[in-house]
């Protein structure tokens, strides 16, 4: 079963999302084998936006006061460290555009690290509240995935995998994706939202079933 993942390193919930699947697939994995590939999604699509901090910029974009999005927050929290996720630093990061780091993404595809990259991305940037913008960050988590620092660097002064971005970027706009994270089993089922892994389970199953 091949699920294609469309997700942000921008969005806690795909991250979390990211978890929830992976207990479904572990319960899972005695009766089903899983390949997995990571598909770019941007929640801060303009790379010239001013960099602010999480809690008012989330304040406006969905008309709630700071004080609910820091409750809302909180409980993010609570879930990642639940699933062993580090989103210790969450409330301190700042809005960023995740451009570059999606083009390192579909770098590391080919030496089939590509998960591996996306969670010491999401690592950095609600564990530590790093700027994933930054190309020295980037190349940090680059090392930490197991990847080659000096061949990502190329990546990043290059324009290297920007088209396979924006590829990716319209190509699920136009199958209707316009939330993350979203999951498309063998490309044919979607799973929306970061659903409970018993959720997640059942729908598995279900395809699994109709695909056999």
């Amino acid at each position: 079963m091949h699920i294609d993942i469309v997700s942000d390193i921008a969005c806690p919930w795909c991250a979390i999302g990211y978890a929830r699947l992976q207990v479904a697939m572990k319960q899972l994995a005695d009766g089903h084998d899983f390949t997995l590939e990571w598909h770019a999604f941007e929640l801060n699509p303009d790379p010239n936006a001013p960099q602010e901090p999480i809690l008012p910029a989330l304040s406006r974009k969905y008309g709630r006061s700071e004080a609910e999005m820091e409750q809302s927050q909180e409980q993010m929290m609570l879930i990642a460290s639940d699933l062993g996720l580090d989103f210790s630093k969450m409330q301190q990061r700042l809005t960023c555009n995740t451009f570059d780091a999606h083009r390192l993404v579909k770098w590391a595809k080919q030496f089939d690290l590509q998960t591996e990259l996306k969670m010491a991305l999401f690592e950095a940037y609600f564990g530590h509240a790093d700027d994933v913008s930054d190309h020295n960050v980037l190349l940090t988590c680059v090392d930490r995935a197991g990847l080659d620092a000096t061949a990502a660097q190329k990546v990043l002064q290059s324009d290297d995998y920007g088209d396979d971005v924006r590829q990716d970027e319209a190509v699920y706009r136009q199958a209707g994706v316009t939330a993350v994270p979203a999951f498309i089993i063998d490309q044919k089922y979607i799973i929306s939202g970061a659903q409970e892994p018993e959720l997640l389970k059942k729908g598995l199953l279900e395809i699994a079933a109709e695909t056999k």
